[in-house]
């Protein structure tokens, strides 16, 4: 076990040039200097952006990041968010990128808190969660968040179709759509990225004028826009996700840009859309 432990990746792995990783690099490198110093040293770090910021989770709580250890026996870790404002957080990869998405995206972070912990106080935390509540999960854990102005780009998403949206219309990527990762457990797998690696893309229209803005103003619509989604969407299904390998998108991986990539049926599959 101890041998394993050495060999599985660690905050010293993340490799900020990469694309999935360079929209969070500003605090990201920061913070992982803080990881790497010691649990302490990241938790403070991370509450002093947090206090900055004046962020708040699910219910209008303070957003503050607390030790796993500090979060009360049988709570329920959403209902906890929400209740207290603190996020139990472990000194771990997946924690780490769980914290960056309550900067990056904070209206979908909250926006998610509200229907995770609105859904146990309904139905309380059973051995399952749930579809709504498994669908919230998917979300958090794997998503992509495609960003387009382009009608025929999104169906060739949703229909798979592979040719039309990463090689023939390669052009279009950065003019009419692009992807921003969200899900923290996508991120962490992609510290050592593998060619089967897919995210839930979840489908967002823009204008067209959104290509002409810069990043921020780019991510602040997006998190207004798929915040207030989440949230008026009744019935939340996997249905709504598209998958999408992410070491396909254009300009994210050097092998790709070869046509011949993207003829792996194994990773680029039909899918039951295109049937």
């Amino acid at each position: 076990m101890q041998v394993i432990d050495l060999l599985r990746p660690g905050f010293a792995d993340i490799d900020w040039s990469k694309p999935w990783f360079a929209q969070f690099a500003a605090r990201g490198e920061r913070w992982q200097q803080a990881a790497l110093t010691s649990y302490a040293a990241l938790l403070a770090e991370m509450n002093a952006d947090a206090a900055d910021m004046r962020q708040t989770t699910g219910r209008g709580q303070r957003l503050a990041f607390i030790a796993q250890d500090d979060l009360p026996a049988g709570a329920a870790y959403e209902a906890h968010i929400a209740a207290t404002g603190g996020v139990p957080t472990r000194h771990n990869l997946h924690d780490f990128f769980n914290g960056s998405m309550w900067f990056a995206f904070p209206r979908i972070k909250a926006a998610l808190n509200t229907r995770q912990s609105s859904a146990i106080d309904v139905f309380g935390v059973g051995p399952t969660r749930g579809g709504v509540r498994d669908t919230l999960t998917l979300f958090d854990e794997n998503a992509l968040l495609f960003a387009c102005a382009d009608p025929a780009l999104s169906s060739a998403l949703r229909g798979f179709d592979w040719q039309t949206l990463l090689v023939a219309r390669r052009d279009a990527w950065g003019t009419s759509c692009e992807v921003r990762c969200f899900g923290h457990a996508l991120l962490e797998k992609l510290i050592v990225p593998f060619k089967a690696c897919t995210g839930h893309a979840w489908i967002v229209d823009v204008p067209p004028a959104y290509f002409g803005w810069d990043a921020p103003t780019r991510d602040a619509w997006l998190d207004e826009s798929v915040s207030t989604a989440l949230l008026n969407t009744e019935a939340l299904t996997s249905r709504l996700f598209a998958p999408l390998p992410v070491l396909g998108i254009p300009g994210w991986w050097p092998e790709n840009e070869s046509p011949a990539f993207y003829d792996d049926v194994s990773v680029f599959r039909t899918g039951r859309r295109a049937r």
